[in-house]
């Protein structure tokens, strides 16, 4: 089947936010606001089913509509939506990447979160207040400059910043701590922070809109398979048949993939994050610590946002162990001493796809009609605007878009792997 011709960009038509509206709802006592989307039962069939109510199923049912005229979609999420990976993160988007082609795809999404509010006439909390990762030796200091020219030349935000620099930034910052001194940092000024959860509302709003089915409590429980293509889903509500199946499960994609019987170049890790009692303004940047795995920012709400790195070993369970907990505390410390009395109010963990070289996968499978959204690793959060619009590319042309051609599933089998970070085949390096 041919596929169809990309229709002109529109506008969601989901009812206008606006002052005037909110000035008019508060004096009713809030009863006139309509359901944010449709709550949809499941058909028999469809052009597109999307397994994951996230921000990538949602932003790839969003962009089918709007960008290529494909309404006959539905978004099957196995729980209410908002409540996996894409309300579960550390908010952070930016592009500061080392491999063109990444550094190329990410501000493309980037660009695409500038212009996000607007589009989905939802305020999803876009806040450009930079990333500034430190450096400690002299090596950091040459691969980050590295990596800021790589980005310049590209056309991308980037500075290098020295010590007083940093200081001037993030006074709280020791720089001389014991362990390992500040010498600079990588800025890029574009980047920062978006409220994870109304991404997924604000997407979920305009793909409904635009008749999209969000159909939520349908766990799939099987993807039915004849002459080498998907032919739909089996559910908990029954079979949705469908022309094209679209993966988009963040830490799942292998069990999802393993009922059609493939094995994905992916193994699934725990990625613990804290949140701390709310405090006074006192970081105004997206903070990374060189010397380990360590990020934070503050929040709306005044509670500091951080994580680590991943627990090291395969699991799916939402939470993490307690050496990962120390060592992110103590990075924490060490970085910022002032943070030392602040409690932490609750930990959580995320389930992560890490593919074997540390980049995600936009791509078909070997079975026609089933197509694949997932291993982002940690770059999930960040990638769901240009992650929605390529997929939603792939799902309605049936060729990779340019800016993720790069992220084929058969560039393991080429030996064209995307080696982000330079570790290797080891999923836990990257």
């Amino acid at each position: 089947m041919p596929a169809p011709p990309p229709a002109p960009r529109r506008r969601s038509t989901a009812p206008p936010y606006s002052l005037w509206r909110l000035l008019r709802e508060g004096l009713r006592a809030q009863a006139g606001w309509p359901r944010a989307w449709r709550a949809a039962a499941p058909r028999e069939r469809y052009q597109v089913v999307i397994v994951g109510g996230g921000g990538h199923g949602l932003a790839t049912a969003f962009y089918l509509a709007s960008e290529y005229g494909i309404h006959d979609v539905a978004v099957i999420e196995r729980g209410p939506i908002g409540l996996g990976n894409v309300g579960r993160n550390t908010t952070i988007v930016r592009s500061n990447y080392f491999h063109p082609a990444n550094i190329r795809f990410y501000d493309y999404s980037l660009r695409l979160w500038e212009g996000l509010e607007q589009r989905l006439n939802f305020n999803t909390m876009v806040s450009q207040r930079g990333t500034l990762n430190l450096f400690h030796t002299e090596a950091q200091r040459d691969l980050f400059t590295r990596r800021a020219n790589q980005m310049r030349l590209l056309g991308v935000d980037a500075e290098v910043l020295s010590r007083e620099a940093v200081q001037a930034r993030v006074p709280l910052v020791d720089l001389d701590n014991g362990r390992f001194p500040v010498l600079g940092g990588f800025l890029q000024p574009r980047g920062g922070t978006v409220r994870h959860d109304a991404v997924a509302w604000g997407y979920a709003r305009a793909a409904s809109a635009l008749g999209v089915d969000i159909i939520e409590h349908c766990p799939v429980t099987g993807i039915r398979c004849a002459g080498g293509r998907a032919l739909g889903v089996e559910t908990a509500r029954g079979f949705i048949a469908a022309d094209t199946v679209c993966l988009a499960v963040a830490g799942h994609s292998s069990r999802l993939a393993a009922m059609a019987g493939l094995t994905l170049p992916i193994e699934t890790h725990v990625l613990q994050a804290f949140v701390t009692e709310g405090l006074k303004p006192l970081l105004d940047v997206v903070l990374t610590y060189g010397a380990g795995h360590f990020y934070v920012s503050q929040s709306d709400k005044g509670g500091l946002v951080f994580g680590g790195a991943i627990d090291g070993y395969n699991s799916y369970a939402q939470r993490g162990a307690l050496p990962m907990v120390e060592e992110v505390t103590a990075a924490a410390v060490t970085l910022l001493p002032a943070l030392a009395p602040v409690k932490v109010l609750r930990q959580w963990g995320g389930v992560m796809d890490m593919t074997m070289d540390g980049s995600p996968l936009i791509s078909p499978t070997p079975l026609a009609g089933l197509v694949l959204n997932g291993g982002w690793c940690y770059g999930g959060f960040k990638a769901i605007p240009a992650g929605g619009l390529t997929t939603a590319h792939l799902i309605a042309t049936g060729t990779p878009h340019p800016l993720a051609a790069h992220l084929c599933l058969d560039r393991f089998a080429r030996g064209c792997t995307v080696d982000e970070r330079g570790a290797g085949p080891y999923p836990y390096a990257h």
